[in-house]
């Protein structure tokens, strides 16, 4: 065997276990991205289950506030839509029609003593901001796997493997303008 043989030889074995290498890192990515989502699901159907019940202590209080429960209940059957379907740019939206929702009934919630002195109200109240805010956390932090696994499959020489075994960029979950948007306490109150 000549040296020139064994060089390639050894140059080959070398890019192949580099293509090994950069495929494992890629599964890795695509892993991570699930597991975040996977976190944000227990999230999402936790606060799922929970919204009824605070609709109905709501309804118990809120004899002329029926839109606004109207709307936090269609907002949720939006985001489990959405959610069941694995739309994650529809979840956004979603998300941030029944975030809106939830504010309004809060602030709305204002304006009834008895409902803000309700226990029921105030453990589920307490219970859904805490997971809004975990699912905000949650959020981040898949955004984050996101960005990862999407500028990997981009960068050079992981192109190349991703574009070989199929690598697929995923979406991130934004959240709509209304979010973002300042709530209007003065329309709420007036």
């Amino acid at each position: 065997m000549s040296i020139t043989s064994l060089v390639v030889i050894v140059a080959l074995v070398a890019l192949a276990l580099y293509g090994i290498v950069i495929y494992n890192q890629l599964v890795r990515l695509k892993h991570g991205v699930s597991k975040a989502w996977a976190n944000i699901d227990v999230l999402l159907r936790q606060r799922h289950d929970e919204l009824p019940k605070l609709v109905e202590v709501c309804r118990q209080y809120m004899s002329y506030e029926q839109e606004t429960l109207k709307r936090v209940m269609e907002a949720r059957a939006k985001v489990a839509g959405a959610q069941a379907g694995g739309d994650v740019a529809a979840l956004g939206e979603a998300e941030g029609a029944l975030r809106l929702g939830l504010g309004n009934l809060f602030a709305v919630a204002e304006n009834y003593p008895e409902l803000k002195a309700d226990q029921n109200f105030q453990h589920l109240q307490q219970r859904i901001s805490g997971l809004e805010n975990a699912i905000a956390d949650r959020r981040e932090f898949y955004n984050e796997s996101v960005n990862n696994n999407n500028v990997r499959i981009e960068q050079f020489p992981d192109v190349f493997v991703a574009r070989m075994f199929g690598f697929k960029p995923f979406e991130l979950l934004e959240f709509s303008e209304e979010e973002t948007r300042d709530v209007n306490l003065k329309q709420l109150f007036g």
